[in-house]
């Protein structure tokens, strides 16, 4: 009996080199400021986002991908996307970021927990989570968990 495999996907990937005026992050601050174009200021105060920011050995930014939109008290940040996504671009760091529409700058027990998780995961595959961003609807607030030593 032949068997037909026609309906299985291929999978491919695809690497693009990085514009040779691509940003270097060296701090908090150049994430956060590189992160705000992203927020929608028509709705960073009431729904919350994640995206991830992805890097290059010499901390160069290689792009940023929208990680999940949810509602007014959360979203799903899924680490396997968030990973497989750095593997695709051939990043060895990243940074997350996230709002909170509230304008607290308090991490929550599960902004901690996701925290943990991804440095965890990100170090068996030598992919370096450098820091989690936290950003209110207050232009110039922000909470970094590299700079609180929570990483």
């Amino acid at each position: 009996m032949e068997k037909n495999y026609s309906n299985i996907s291929e999978i491919s990937i695809k690497y693009t080199p990085l514009a040779p005026d691509m940003p270097t992050i060296i701090c908090s601050i150049d994430a956060y400021v590189l992160f705000l174009d992203f927020y929608p200021q028509d709705t960073i105060g009431i729904q919350e986002k994640v995206f991830a920011m992805y890097l290059n050995r010499a901390n160069r930014v290689i792009g940023i991908f929208p990680v999940s939109t949810g509602g007014i008290t959360g979203t799903v940040a899924d680490i396997r996307l968030i990973l497989s996504v750095a593997l695709k671009c051939g990043a060895t760091g990243i940074i997350i970021s996230h709002n909170h529409p509230s304008g607290s700058l308090k991490p929550s027990r599960m902004d901690k927990e996701l925290t943990i998780k991804l440095k965890e995961a990100g170090c068996i595959m030598d992919i370096a989570l450098q820091d989690h961003i936290i950003v209110v609807p207050e232009v110039g607030k922000y909470y970094s968990f590299a700079d609180e030593g929570e990483l």
